[in-house]
């Protein structure tokens, strides 16, 4: 029976392992190594874990009993340090070795940390797993003043459920909008004043100069010289993938580990996948990539042909408790045509972007229900021509305009 060892325990991980299951049962010796002490979780749960709207157990993947019921080993807080690539073997912290057939790195990301004066003083952190939140509970509980430092996704959850628990936050970004990867400009505009409601306040263009404190954080100052007084720093500006082991065990590594349309690395018997891992120059930290680069691998090792050929980004998902959905090219490529539908008095914007009759790019805020029909039509290149003035109102006054109509295509 071949040996399969997975480093790391997340969702990308945990979803291998289900994929692996089930198409090959019995044929692999699996075991997986993670790094915390709890069985893989959902990260993207961690803000409403930290809001209060679902408790730890809640965000479980798969808990032990199910690693043991399907014959998969399971170890946990007890990390690969190295691994020799020519013998196939793995040691841990704990120093136990591990020799396996093959390797897949299913390490995730690491929070990029700021090059800024005080960033290890106490009461700074990030947010990215169960500990975090655990710290961040107990200052919030307090009614702490917390600063977040960015604008993106984690940050704007981090403020949401630090603000939900009671915390006075405040939320400083370096661009002039929030989520500038996801939203245009007005898109952006409603969720600032969706923030501001959730008791969020919101600094735009404000450049963190220094975290301030001698033994521990108590401000920020920025660099047109105004200051903030606070006694807790999150920052929350972006993820890059975790490929320290990978590039020591002599894998290619730009920005994550290099691995073709199998998820294959350059060393034979080593894969890669989900927010570690890089596609055709692409390192993607979104779940959707990941489970699908999961399955690819699987279905790979047990014989079949799945290739990974990348796939049209696409955010969707619910911030402050705005429903938030954005595919594709959304930022007004040249020689595109923009149609927009705003309805300011409910918070509703439609932004489409359309190219040689196709929908290239699209932004939902406020009413996602037809997310998914819009980004079928960008992936599928359906031909949108005459539907294009209707399209913004959304499926059930576009869809019958379509040709053929895309759920007769895809019968």
């Amino acid at each position: 029976m071949r040996r399969i060892l997975v480093i790391g325990n997340g969702m990308a991980s945990v979803r291998f392992v289900e994929e692996l299951l089930r198409a090959a049962p019995g044929r692999f010796d699996v075991t997986v190594v993670g790094a915390e002490t709890s069985p893989g979780y959902n990260r993207v749960l961690l803000s409403a874990l930290l809001a209060g709207d679902v408790k730890q157990d809640d965000i479980l993947l798969r808990g032990r009993d199910w690693y043991e019921a399907n014959g998969v080993r399971l170890l946990t807080g007890d990390p690969v340090i190295s691994i020799d690539c020519e013998l196939k073997v793995a040691t841990l912290a704990s120093d136990e070795t591990i020799e396996f057939d093959h390797c897949v790195f299913a390490t995730g990301s690491n929070p990029i940390k700021l090059p800024l004066p005080g960033i290890d003083l106490p009461g700074v952190r990030a947010f990215r797993d169960l500990s975090d939140v655990d710290a961040m509970e107990v200052c919030a509980s307090k009614g702490e003043k917390v600063a977040v430092i960015g604008g993106g996704l984690l940050g704007i959850e981090a403020a949401y459920g630090l603000a939900r628990r009671g915390a006075d936050v405040t939320l400083v970004h370096v661009m002039d909008r929030l989520m500038e990867r996801q939203l245009d400009a007005p898109s952006a505009a409603l969720l600032r004043r969706a923030m501001a409601r959730k008791g969020v306040k919101v600094l735009l263009e404000k450049s963190t100069q220094a975290i301030l404190g001698d033994d521990h954080v108590c401000g920020l100052s920025f660099t047109d010289e105004s200051s903030l007084d606070l006694s807790q720093v999150i920052c929350a500006v972006g993820i890059r993938p975790n490929a320290a082991l990978a590039k020591t065990a002599g894998l290619d590594v730009n920005r994550g580990i290099v691995v073709d349309d199998a998820m294959r690395a350059s060393i034979d018997g080593f894969f890669a996948i989900g927010e570690c891992a890089e596609h055709r120059g692409v390192a993607y930290g979104l779940v959707e990539p990941a489970y699908a680069q999961a399955r690819t691998l699987a279905l790979h090792l047990a014989g079949a042909a799945a290739p990974f050929e990348g796939m049209v980004l696409a955010t969707n998902l619910k911030v402050s408790g705005v429903p938030v959905f954005s595919a594709g090219e959304f930022l007004e490529p040249e020689g595109a045509d923009i149609v927009v539908m705003q309805d300011r008095a409910n918070s509703i914007y439609r932004k489409c972007v359309i190219a040689n009759g196709l929908l290239i790019g699209c932004i939902l805020v406020g009413d996602t229900d037809d997310a998914l029909w819009y980004l079928d039509l960008i992936r599928a290149k359906t031909d949108i021509s005459l539907a294009r003035r209707m399209l913004v109102h959304g499926r059930a006054f576009a869809e019958p305009l379509l040709t053929p109509p895309l759920a007769d295509r895809a019968a």
